[in-house]
């Protein structure tokens, strides 16, 4: 069986375990608090992998994740919600980057911390944040910068905690969704030419090892309290917007 698994080009065999093992942290870590995994696991391949092989690895390890959580949380899934933002993402699939592959790299980073800053501590959108528009209009953004920025799991979040999700439905309604927006930028980058099968064995094993992990995690999540769940998580989703601002002012 060993003899089968092909490690992906200037991928060491230390390196391969080390993103297997990973794989499992950060989805333990999504699975138990809602988010930070997938931009932890985005952050590690950045400094191990070709620049081109970066987004779409991330995509497609991130479809495995997300599958795995919410097949595990799938009837807490809220799919009125899900529906509404799956069909902003299939259209902003569609269009592709061509909307802002003008935009630099930085302001689409800029934008979206600022959003979910804005969506955290601002003043509340009221109804028009948690209506079918907005969450077409937020599935249909979210998909057009995972293009660039590869994790917009914070805005996804940011965007359905408008709707006034209890933690279990968070954690799972953005799981299915993000499922349909990374599958969408897979098909994307396959149809312009990128060469998964090279990295087939990294990606297998990763999803496997993150499914393990979102199994801990959950029992993590069912342990916490809902107020301390709730204050948790706008530290972390802040910490990351700051993160993104940073990125784009350096």
């Amino acid at each position: 069986m060993l003899e089968l698994i092909t490690l992906p080009e200037s991928v060491s065999l230390a390196l391969f375990i080390g993103l297997i093992l990973l794989s499992f942290w950060t989805s333990m870590l999504t699975a138990s608090i809602g988010i930070g995994g997938g931009l932890v696991m985005l952050a590690a391949l950045a400094q191990v992998l070709p620049v081109n092989a970066i987004i779409p690895v991330h995509g497609a390890v991130q479809v495995g994740s997300n599958s795995g959580r919410a097949l595990v949380m799938l009837k807490h899934v809220r799919w009125n919600i899900f529906v509404s933002f799956v069909a902003g993402s299939l259209l902003g699939a569609i269009i592709g980057g061509n909307l802002v592959v003008s935009l630099p790299l930085e302001l689409l980073r800029g934008l979206l911390g600022g959003f979910i800053l804005f969506a955290l501590w601002g003043p509340k959108i009221g109804k028009l944040g948690s209506s079918s528009l907005a969450l077409m209009l937020g599935g249909l953004l979210s998909t057009l910068l995972t293009m660039f920025v590869g994790a917009t799991g914070a805005f996804v979040l940011t965007l359905f905690r408008a709707v006034k999700l209890e933690r279990l439905e968070l954690v799972a309604t953005s799981a299915a969704s993000l499922v349909v927006q990374h599958a969408s930028k897979v098909v994307v980058f396959g149809i312009l030419g990128f060469a998964f099968s090279a990295y087939a064995w990294l990606i297998l094993l990763m999803i496997a090892s993150g499914f393990i992990g979102t199994l801990m995690g959950r029992r993590i999540l069912l342990k916490i309290n809902e107020q301390r769940f709730q204050k948790w998580l706008n530290i972390v989703l802040s910490l990351l917007a700051l993160r993104l601002i940073w990125m784009a002012i350096s």
